[in-house]
Order: structure tokens, then C-alpha cells, then sequence
């Protein structure tokens, strides 16, 4: 038996793991998240609603848009184009919310 050179096959495979994660990135399947994407938790405070209490909040909307997506609160931002995130607690579990069915009357 004769003994087979290793070397070109990780050369082959380490070509073929950069060649397709190249591909992926180019095709925009791969993003590599930079710290400036991400919005902080700590930027957001929830109001909590008290019946019969008044409470102010500006007339201006946020940057952020909300959907549910998925029984998930999916946060788009409106100046950073590409910018989506899911609403997380401390705990990084998903913020859940309910959502409405079309045409359906309360």
C-alpha cells in the first residue's frame, strides 16, 4: 500500500470552505454583524399604562418600526437600511406578541 499525501486535501478543503463562504457573502447570505448595527436594549424603556393615569410621550416617532413576525416583535430600522432585529429581555429570550388577523373585527 502506498501512503497518500494529506496535504492537498486540507489545502482543498480550506479552499472550499473560504470559496463558498466567499459565494455566500457575495450573494448576501452571510452578514458579519458590526457593532455599530446593533441597537441597545438599554435605549428602550416601556411605559407601563395605568387606567386613569396620564402619561406623555413625544410626537415624533422613533427611528424603529415594529412587526410581528412569526408570534415575534421584529424591530426594522427606518434610517439604517438593513438594520433588523428581534426584541430581547435580559435573559435574551424573544419578546412575543400577538398578531391580529386580517379582517377580523374586535
Amino acid at each position: 500500500m502506498t501512503e497518500r499525501n494529506p496535504i492537498p486535501l486540507i489545502i482543498t478543503a480550506v479552499a472550499s470552505i473560504l470559496g463558498t463562504v466567499a459565494v455566500l457573502s457575495y450573494y448576501g447570505y452571510v452578514h458579519f454583524a458590526k457593532p455599530q448595527d446593533a441597537l441597545l436594549l438599554n435605549d428602550y424603556t416601556m411605559l407601563k399604562t395605568v387606567p386613569g393615569e396620564d402619561y406623555k410621550v413625544s410626537l415624533k416617532p422613533a427611528t424603529q418600526v415594529a412587526q410581528c413576525i412569526d408570534g415575534v416583535l421584529v424591530l426594522f430600522d427606518t434610517e439604517q437600511k438593513g438594520l433588523t432585529g428581534v426584541l430581547v429581555d435580559d435573559r435574551k429570550r424573544a419578546v412575543r406578541c400577538i398578531a391580529e388577523e386580517q379582517g377580523q373585527t374586535p
